[in-house]
């Protein structure tokens, strides 16, 4: 991994910020302790758009495309 992200931790040095990849499980104590490493604005993470459940067609469209800058987000209720 330390190969893979050699640019991006080179660019991230030279704005003075930190990256590292998080690896995560379906795990709900590892959910909880993102949603709170999150929710302390430790790390942001970057929506690019959000769909209603009804377009998921459509977001998988959108991001086989290629074209997201950011998570695309599917919202249920």
């Amino acid at each position: 991994m330390r190969l893979l992200s050699f640019r991006i931790r080179r660019a991230a040095k030279r704005r003075k910020v930190t990256y590292s990849f998080l690896f995560m499980k379906s795990s709900g104590d590892q959910l909880r302790q993102l949603a709170s490493i999150i929710d302390a604005g430790t790390i942001r993470p970057v929506v690019d758009q959000v769909f209603p459940l009804e377009s998921t067609k459509e977001a998988l469209t959108y991001v086989e495309q290629g074209r997201a800058k950011g998570k695309v987000v599917v919202k249920v209720g």
